[in-house]
């Protein structure tokens, strides 16, 4: 069997350590071809553009555009034998459901399902002391091993024989913090933690948004159940969340009878 073609693309841009160290995984289970934002693109969920310069880059293409906009153009384009995509190393987590829509990591692997192409997101988790900011931290290559190994080891593990990917659209990938043992850390199959943790503070002028989830992880004062992606990633397991893409439809009697009742004439409907 020949090595799959690995479409290989990130939202923390081309030149982030995380990416690096994720096609270096790579290269030892496939091939890989980058085609990944030519700048940060963090946090911009399935935004796309509709058009976008491409430079030519030593492992690929480096896109003037979102993760999103990379998939579409590597698939169609620029690597259309892609036979997978993974897109990361993220630096930080991507844990629970309100967090997956933003994430241009995620977001990468759902946009490679409605090519009928499976794929894989891959986050590493960066803790931060009281007096670091998140946006100034910068972890080596080196602090992203766990989180690519476990990417690698799915790439070469999880197709073929019993393809996990028949079940799941995609995989959502989540290292938890780097430690100083040599084992690796344990994989747990999760689902993603229900739990809601923004808020919002007004000060007359200026109103700040903030995700008060992280600093609960570092206590380890979280209520997510065992099971779930963040209660993994705490425990220092490697959480593999088995999703799919297109939103799942909940038939409902009381909405089907509202349908049914919308009728007559515009000017009496209300």
């Amino acid at each position: 069997m020949s090595e799959p073609r690995i479409l290989v693309t990130n939202d923390d841009g081309i030149e982030s350590p995380g990416f690096r160290a994720l096609y270096e995984a790579l290269e030892e289970v496939g091939d890989p071809v980058a085609v990944a934002p030519y700048s940060n693109q963090s946090a911009v969920g399935r935004a796309r553009s509709f058009e976008a310069t491409v430079h030519d880059y030593d492992l690929g293409y480096a896109v003037e555009g979102t993760p999103v906009d990379c998939v579409i153009a590597g698939l169609e384009a620029l690597c259309p034998d892609a036979d997978m995509v993974v897109a990361g190393c993220n630096k930080g987590a991507n844990l629970g459901s309100y967090v997956m829509g933003r994430s241009g990591t995620v977001s990468a692997a759902v946009e490679a399902t409605f090519f009928d192409v499976p794929a894989i997101a891959v986050s590493q988790y960066v803790p931060t002391n009281d007096d670091e900011e998140f946006e100034h931290v910068t972890p080596p290559k080196e602090a992203y091993k766990d989180a690519c190994d476990a990417a690698a080891y799915l790439v070469d593990a999880a197709t073929g024989d019993g393809d996990v990917f028949a079940e799941a659209d995609y995989l959502n990938v989540n290292a938890p913090a780097p430690d100083d043992s040599l084992a690796r850390p344990p994989m747990r199959i999760t689902e993603p933690s229900p739990l809601y943790a923004m808020s919002a503070k007004f000060d007359g002028e200026e109103i700040r948004l903030e995700d008060n989830v992280w600093q609960r992880m570092q206590n380890g004062d979280i209520p997510d159940e065992e099971g779930t992606d963040r209660r993994a990633v705490v425990d220092g397991e490697i959480s593999v969340s088995p999703l799919t893409a297109p939103h799942t439809v909940e038939r409902h009697e009381r909405l089907d009878d509202l349908a049914a009742a919308y009728t007559g004439d515009r000017a009496t409907q209300l």
